[in-house]
């Protein structure tokens, strides 16, 4: 698993605060939306359909408030950073299709569990964005901000599997989109550490990754860029490398940038 880096990216608390709550609450309003013949829709995650899928949701915005609740972990640094969380996701792949497809089965209302989630979370959320309080996560303490930082990331990805399992857009809150494409990126760039090639992701994010050559002066002779949409698409495995470049959504330039599709998805 990945440990703690040395220089962190920083976000600030309230607007990782407010940015998860604005990204629930259109959740919140998607999931109202849904008739029994919407919840049987695939999602394109394998046996997963809308339901199994709110079912997560409700489980991932409902674990900030577990957590506290629970008692501290030893200690007082963190084991686990945002980045070791993304690239530790998929040890956890099958306890969580387990858990989603047991809860979706019991479950009588997910628009109303999803209703309760969500003032669950609203009502530790202060405590949620504090970077002194450690919660105890499956891959070691980790600073509550970070964590809340992590329900950012869940909540946009999986409103945009919504999106397209359902075919009308759920929206997306620009500054948790901007975080989770940041999340994302630094994780590649941790994942494949180097500086021979430059991902941006405009407007949100710049990384540089892959060894080799390092670029230090005008134009990087390595170049991947994308969108914010197609780049979390592409690290949560929802879209393969060739297909993103065939529809001209991706451009990878240099001789080193197509080596970046090795290290894709990062979350899993």
């Amino acid at each position: 698993m990945s440990t703690v880096r040395r220089t962190p990216r920083t976000h600030r608390p309230d607007r990782v605060r407010d940015a998860l709550l604005a990204q629930v609450e259109f959740l919140r309003v998607a999931a109202h939306g849904l008739t029994p013949e919407r919840l049987d829709r695939e999602t394109g995650l394998p046996g997963w359909e809308v339901r199994q899928l709110l079912a997560h949701l409700v489980r991932q915005i409902d674990s900030l408030p577990r957590l506290l609740a629970e008692p501290a972990p030893p200690g007082n640094r963190p084991a686990c950073d945002v980045s070791g969380w993304v690239l530790s996701t998929g040890s956890r792949a099958k306890r969580l299709d387990e858990e989603a497809r047991r809860d979706a089965a019991t479950i009588a209302d997910l628009a109303v569990a999803l209703d309760g989630a969500a003032e669950e979370l609203e009502s530790v959320i202060e405590t949620g964005i504090r970077e002194d309080v450690l919660l105890p996560v499956p891959f070691g303490a980790m600073r509550a901000l970070d964590f809340t930082v992590t329900r950012l990331v869940e909540t946009v990805v999986h409103a945009d599997d919504l999106t397209r399992a359902l075919g009308s857009p759920v929206r997306l809150d620009r500054t948790a989109l901007a975080v989770t494409a940041r999340v994302l990126a630094d994780a590649v760039a941790e994942k494949a550490p180097g500086a021979s090639t430059e991902v941006r992701i405009p407007p949100f994010a710049v990384v540089q990754c892959l060894p080799g050559p390092r670029h230090t002066r005008g134009t990087p002779p390595n170049v991947v860029e994308t969108d914010p949409i197609t780049w979390m698409r592409l690290a949560a495995g929802r879209v393969s490398w060739r297909l993103a470049v065939a529809t001209g959504r991706l451009k990878a330039s240099g001789e080193r940038a197509g080596a970046l599709a090795d290290h894709l998805p990062v979350l899993g």
